[in-house]
């Protein structure tokens, strides 16, 4: 097991943070069962209060990476590619690229048993880092690590959704066919006001390409340029719509 300050200036190099407070530090990457062996007397700490701490702050820091990079995606779509980064497997897949593992205090138990190589617990150790660089530094010194260590996984979780930005794909497909950008118009909007519900369309050289319906217009266009890709079967028309509306 490393001594202390090993540990401090291991976690200095593979996460590109220092720490003021040590005893922050070293309760973060104390597990349990090191803490459960501990003599009586000893005052040592265990994690889980940091790792708690450390799920919250990577959840909004990571919201806000995936907001700023897909501007256009709805809600729903945001959930799901925050979802797809802030998973066991994708954080504890973080803590073995930076060798994390090698700083963690385990019980006789857990480390016979392959602790430091344990999915479950490299990934609270990452949050529990992360917890404990909020406390130490705050929010930015926070946002900075995460943003090195998650910020080629927020690109790469933007190309895998098949949904991913619709209405970028649309002009980009339209203007290598050397076509005119398309034009989104809303032609129906239906619901009370606290619960409204946009129709919009969008054309392409005077013709109708496809059409969308959302909470907002931002949505609707997507799901409009969604329709145009093929990607969505072609919603009724507003004709049909008032029609149904009146039946």
């Amino acid at each position: 097991m490393r001594a202390d300050h090993e540990i401090l200036a291991f976690i200095g190099e593979q996460l590109g943070y220092h720490f003021a407070d040590r005893s922050l530090l070293l309760q973060a990457v104390t597990h349990r069962s090191f803490a459960n062996e501990a003599t009586e007397g000893d005052q040592i700490t265990h994690n889980e209060r940091l790792e708690f701490l450390g799920d919250a702050v990577l959840g909004v820091v990571v919201s806000e990476m995936l907001m700023d990079a897909y501007p256009e995606v709805n809600e729903g779509e945001l959930s799901r590619m925050r979802a797809a980064l802030v998973n066991e497997l994708d954080l504890a897949r973080v803590a073995r690229q930076r060798q994390l593992g090698e700083v963690l205090k385990l019980g006789k138990g857990e480390e016979c048993s392959g602790g430091r190589n344990k999915t479950s617990l490299l990934a609270d150790l990452l949050e529990a880092l992360l917890g404990a660089i909020y406390l130490d530094g705050g929010i930015e010194n926070a946002r900075q690590v995460i943003h090195t260590a998650l910020g080629d996984q927020v690109k790469a979780v933007g190309l895998r959704s098949a949904r991913f930005d619709s209405k970028s794909r649309l002009q980009e497909s339209m203007q290598q066919e050397g076509k005119p950008l398309p034009h989104y118009e809303v032609v129906l909007t239906t619901g009370p006001e606290h619960a409204r519900q946009f129709t919009v369309s969008v054309c392409a050289e005077g013709q109708e390409i496809g059409r969308g319906v959302g909470k907002n217009k931002k949505e609707a266009e997507q799901n409009a340029a969604r329709q145009a890709l093929g990607k969505e079967p072609k919603p009724l028309k507003s004709s049909d719509l008032q029609e149904e509306n009146l039946s």
